[in-house]
């Protein structure tokens, strides 16, 4: 059950690190709004025109005002749903659903469900969206092998399956000029595709980064940005050479990128941060600021317009008390949940 949503904005100022240069003097605060619903979460979205905040709750989409933190909608019966991929030049929204290996469309404006579509593989998982073809790609830990399903953005139709090189295909940018680049989180590597054959053509270790989920893309300087555990990276876009790493935490499940402030947001779920990076030039990137967040928040996105990027939890209370221990190195029993946050960060 949705419950009215309530903000309760932190007195907490998270001063950015101490720079020799005026510019990156910056003042980060959160504001964090319970928004209650039900159900775990994979991936945001956020539509820039509306401010309305698309968040992933297991079996439905939650749609969020990000100002106020009130429910404004829901997009209901997408069976282990991983997030929501928005193309406002279509007015249309797609979710990935893992349950029943499907891809919702739906009206951007009212949330009416246009149709589902069929993917014809398994394991959906992320998303992405090429403006030349204008296509949605759902992004699939699928078997034998990995796949990107490429769907008409207007008509909803399914034109290309492309294999991938790994299983665990995660996050997916154009460049907006015929190839598109999706992290394998299984190899490492970022797989490099061809929008007029929908064929891989190259595959680029990005050593040091281990396991690549959230991926963005600065077009003015061709540099490609991979989050990854402990130190994402920067990628040359047109060479796949690593050309500058980023420290950040270990829970990272996404990252975004605000291109005209050249901030890049790295989410780490684990250790309950978001670290904050500066393009200082395509090759160099000073780290200004680490907001605190909330354990568990480890997506992310941005609103390009208001330049508020947002990340979400559920907050679970204690476990049974009769509740197994864990097996060494997995994640202990968890209570039910008792409240979910979005949390607004702001400079």
């Amino acid at each position: 059950m949705i419950r009215p949503a309530t903000v309760a904005r932190l007195a907490v100022a998270v001063t950015a690190l101490l720079l020799t240069t005026p510019l990156h003097a910056q003042t980060f605060t959160t504001q964090k709004m319970s928004i209650g619903g039900e159900g775990f979460f994979d991936y945001l979205s956020v539509d820039t025109a509306t401010n309305r905040v698309f968040v992933s709750r297991g079996t439905h989409i939650m749609v969020v005002d990000g100002a106020t933190g009130q429910v404004v909608g829901d997009i209901p019966n997408t069976p282990r749903v991983h997030g929501a991929m928005l193309v406002p030049s279509e007015n249309h929204g797609f979710t990935t659903n893992g349950g029943d290996s499907s891809v919702t469309m739906f009206d951007l404006k009212t949330l009416a469900v246009i149709k589902k579509i069929p993917a014809g593989v398994d394991g959906l998982d992320g998303f992405m969206y090429d403006a030349p073809t204008n296509t949605m790609l759902s992004l699939n830990h699928s078997h034998p092998t990995g796949t990107a399903v490429v769907i008409d953005a207007k008509s909803g139709n399914v034109i290309a399956r492309v294999a991938l090189s790994g299983n665990g295909p995660e996050g997916g940018v154009s460049d907006g000029k015929g190839r598109i680049f999706i992290n394998i989180e299984d190899k490492n590597a970022i797989d490099v595709v061809d929008t007029k054959t929908w064929k891989v053509i190259h595959s680029w270790k990005i050593d040091p980064c281990d396991g690549p989920t959230g991926i963005a893309m600065d077009h003015a300087t061709n540099r490609i940005f991979s989050g990854c555990g402990e130190k994402s990276v920067v990628v040359d876009a047109s060479t796949g050479k690593v050309v500058a790493q980023i420290p950040n935490g270990e829970g990272v499940d996404g990252l975004a990128f605000d291109p005209s402030q050249k901030l890049i947001y790295i989410p780490d779920g684990r250790g309950g941060k978001v670290t904050v990076a500066h393009e200082d030039s395509p090759d160099k990137y000073t780290v200004i600021a680490t907001v605190p967040t909330m354990q568990g928040a480890r997506t992310i996105t941005v609103n390009e317009k208001t330049h508020v990027a947002y990340v979400f939890t559920p907050e679970f209370g204690p476990p049974p008390a009769n509740a197994p221990a864990p097996q060494p190195g997995q994640r202990g029993p968890r209570g039910p949940i008792v409240a979910s946050w979005l949390i607004a960060i702001k400079h």
